[in-house]
């Protein structure tokens, strides 16, 4: 799949030593539910079921993370672990470019499908994920920490269409290139 990055911005894997800034993201942008800065070491090191990437855009000090994604994949299922733009990048197709990166990388693992865990209080993300295809099958009440429920989305793999904008198209992104 492919959609169109801002002119600065790519994609590119997350390594070991983007952890310390991911997980300061995590912590601005999920303060009750944030990740451990252990668990990102943990998951970037399961490569065979794992794939975690971060967007980096050009700014006056030279690169910055502001946005990153992660896919476990265990056959036929591929789950959406985290996904995460900073709000003043938000709305710039990052989080359509993570989130094709993720489905294309599913896809490539043989994925039937692609589950994820969304905010019931978080509409934003909800119609990014419904503009893929994603639909809501079941309501974990009570899931996050501060008592919001989180709603659970499927895309079926086999019937996906790509969202407006999106065409399909293998391969990581750089610069100006589609994801």
């Amino acid at each position: 799949m492919s959609a169109k990055l801002p002119p600065g911005v790519v994609l590119r894997e997350m390594t070991e030593g983007d952890v310390p800034a991911v997980h300061a993201l995590e912590r601005l942008l999920f303060p009750i539910d944030a990740w451990p800065e252990q668990m990102f070491r943990e998951e970037i090191r399961q490569s065979e079921t794992r794939r975690y990437c971060v967007a980096e855009a050009e700014v006056p000090e030279g690169r910055r993370i502001v946005a990153y994604a992660g896919l476990m994949c265990v056959e036929p299922i591929a789950d959406v672990q985290t996904i995460a733009v900073v709000p003043e990048y938000e709305g710039r197709g990052i989080g359509s470019a993570l989130l094709t990166e993720l489905i294309g990388e599913a896809r490539r693992r043989g994925a039937e499908d692609v589950l994820l865990e969304v905010r019931a209080d978080n509409p934003r993300a909800q119609a990014l994920y419904r503009r893929f295809g994603f639909s809501h099958i079941h309501t974990r009440r009570h899931y996050y920490r501060d008592g919001a429920d989180a709603l659970i989305m499927q895309l079926p793999l086999g019937e996906a269409e790509p969202a407006p904008g999106v065409a399909p198209a293998p391969g990581a992104a750089s610069e100006g290139e589609n994801v």
